[in-house]
């Protein structure tokens, strides 16, 4: 069965799955940003497949050739008019993540070009992340008077505090290896030829092994973080309140409304 969301905003998220492969597929014409309504949509259906008996693993994977995804929606955080409705919007990453990590099935992620802000949140919350060379990445909030709070414990989580923390202060690019010698990618290849191929062989493995011991590999990757919810909402609070900062409505006015 194939689920297909088409977004008000033009994103749209997809799915189908086939001899216990799910795959999900999320795009906007905005190189793959994230507004609300597609984060909405990707945590409901990670949380569906997650349920389902047919599924033994995951594939997320976004549209086109371009970025595999550039973070939050520009548009809609300079649309954000009081912390209510800032901690809402970044409550879509919080739903993400958990999304993601509490799914008992594991996740790949194919990672086919450049990965910004909440982008990087998504790939760290994956259980294995298979990207190309050019899947440079970059944690871009602090460029807009913010920090990337809601997808910093999935980040430090996957590659410790000691990368974490400079990645985050300098907002600069890492490239693809940096991200493979960290952790956040699993493995890294030429082509998206050879990326894709990879991820078929490796997602059929997955699918034909001991669904239990799978579940329970999972389950221990992720023990530990029962007070994410808690501080996931902390942090989208954070977040919220620093986005109506004159500051940050500056600099979200310097980058043009784009996404």
């Amino acid at each position: 069965m194939t689920a297909h969301t088409p977004l008000a905003d033009s994103g749209t998220v997809s799915s189908f799955v086939a001899g216990g492969i799910a795959d999900v597929s999320f795009g906007h014409p905005k190189s793959n940003s994230l507004p609300a309504s597609v984060l909405s949509a990707l945590a409901e259906q990670i949380s569906a497949l997650g349920a389902r008996n047919d599924v033994r693993v995951v594939v997320l994977r976004s549209y086109g050739t371009g970025a595999f995804c550039a973070g939050a929606s520009f548009d809609e955080l300079a649309a954000i008019r009081d912390a209510a409705a800032g901690k809402e919007f970044f409550m879509g990453f919080a739903r993400v993540i958990l999304a993601m990590t509490r799914c008992p099935k594991p996740i790949i992620t194919r990672v086919h070009g450049k990965v910004v802000g909440g982008g990087v949140g998504v790939v760290a919350a994956s259980d294995y992340a298979m990207a190309t060379d050019k899947a440079a990445l970059r944690l871009s909030e602090l460029a807009v008077g913010i920090g990337p709070f809601v997808v910093g414990p999935v980040i430090e989580h996957k590659i410790g505090a000691g990368a974490f923390g400079p990645m985050a202060i300098d907002a600069d690019w890492r490239d693809a290896a940096w991200g493979e010698r960290h952790g956040l990618y699993a493995r890294m290849f030429d082509t998206i030829d050879a990326l894709d191929a990879a991820i078929g062989v490796f997602a059929r493995k997955l699918a034909d092994a001991n669904p239990d011991a799978v579940a329970r590999i999972k389950a221990i990757t992720w023990a530990g973080r029962d007070n994410w919810p808690r501080l996931l909402e902390e942090r989208a609070a954070m977040s919220g309140t620093l986005v109506l900062s004159d500051y940050t409505r500056n600099a979200i006015a310097g980058f043009g409304g784009r996404s």
